[in-house]
């Protein structure tokens, strides 16, 4: 029997592990494998294994993509899909913890250091008031923090998938051309790294651009260098549509106490995102803007928040799984 515990942070793309000391939210042996390298999560569980060099782990916390509530486990955004009973057993498992990847992303918003968050605009944090998490990656997630005495319980929720509302005559218009593609648009549809590219295809087409991206990492890069006025426009459409969601959010929690940005996505494009139009839109809630203009805004530049939340999830009485 090991000592370790394993921590995972489960996406669309990657699979992030780490091993953690018991009642400890250190992390070690951090790897990330690609989820489309494994046929499934206890293939990957046991690459990670043995690039490590260890055995015997009978404790887990495992953070996913995807709800986590009942006993099959079906990712969002990959081909992996299992039972809680079947991966216990097939890692040979006492104790295994399953937790969505924005719970624990909420969680280790509590385990950051202050270098690791860059205030976005004015604001300061209403002492004892919810907190909001949402960050896009591969997907959309959402999620917040409530205190509860000396506690923070962290909140599951497929806010990711609420639908988008068009707030300009161009949203309108990107929001007909994702109908005629997907019938209902979600903002996950725009807020993710596919819709990245989705904006970006839809405006090209509009515009009557040449297609020049083919892969949302190739968007960003163009933005951020500034050589395709199309990309430009879609990261900072993507940044907008962002701070209106993440706007109606705070007003939906009442997250008075500040928003939590992280995900894949905005750390890559930090410095673009700091001069977009994400906090014009953030506080542009009518009657609301005094509200709004008082919440801060931090985007989260620490490497791993998802495993540094499902660590602390492992020993958090509060957090089922």
């Amino acid at each position: 029997m090991s000592e370790y515990a394993l921590v995972g942070d489960i996406g669309g793309t990657n699979a992030r592990f780490a091993l953690v000391r018991p009642g400890a939210v250190v992390l070690e042996s951090v790897h990330t494998l690609q989820c489309s390298d494994y046929s499934n999560i206890d293939a990957a569980c046991r690459a990670y294994f043995d690039q490590v060099g260890i055995t015997g782990i009978e404790r887990a916390c495992l953070a996913f993509a995807c709800p986590v509530q009942g006993e099959q486990i079906k990712m969002t955004n990959n081909h992996w899909h299992f039972t809680r009973t079947d991966l216990a057993q097939q890692l040979g498992l006492k104790q295994l913890k399953l937790v969505n990847d924005f719970t624990a992303m909420a969680l280790g918003m509590l385990h950051i250091g202050e270098d690791e968050k860059i205030q976005v605009g004015s604001g300061h944090s209403l002492e004892g008031a919810a907190r909001l998490v949402i960050g896009p990656g591969t997907g959309l997630g959402v999620s917040g923090l409530v205190k509860a005495n000396d506690d923070w319980i962290p909140l599951s929720t497929e806010g990711g998938h609420i639908s988008f509302a068009p707030a300009d005559e161009v949203e309108i218009d990107l929001w007909r051309a994702l109908v005629a593609r997907f019938g209902r648009v979600s903002v996950e549809r725009i807020l993710c790294g596919q819709g990245l590219l989705n904006l970006y295809q839809i405006l090209s087409a509009q515009q009557g651009s040449e297609v020049r991206c083919q892969s949302p990492a190739e968007v960003s890069v163009a933005a951020v260098e500034g050589d395709d006025p199309v990309a430009v426009e879609s990261l900072q459409r993507f940044c907008r549509i962002l701070g209106n969601v993440a706007g109606d959010n705070v007003l939906t929690l009442g997250a008075r106490g500040g928003v939590y940005l992280c995900g894949g996505i905005l750390p890559k494009v930090a410095e673009f995102f700091l001069q977009s139009g994400f906090r014009r839109a953030f506080e542009d809630k009518g009657r609301f803007v005094d509200y709004m203009q008082n919440v801060p805004v931090w985007l989260c530049t620490a490497e791993n928040p998802g495993l540094l939340g499902a660590a602390a999830a492992l020993e958090n009485r509060e957090v089922s799984g």
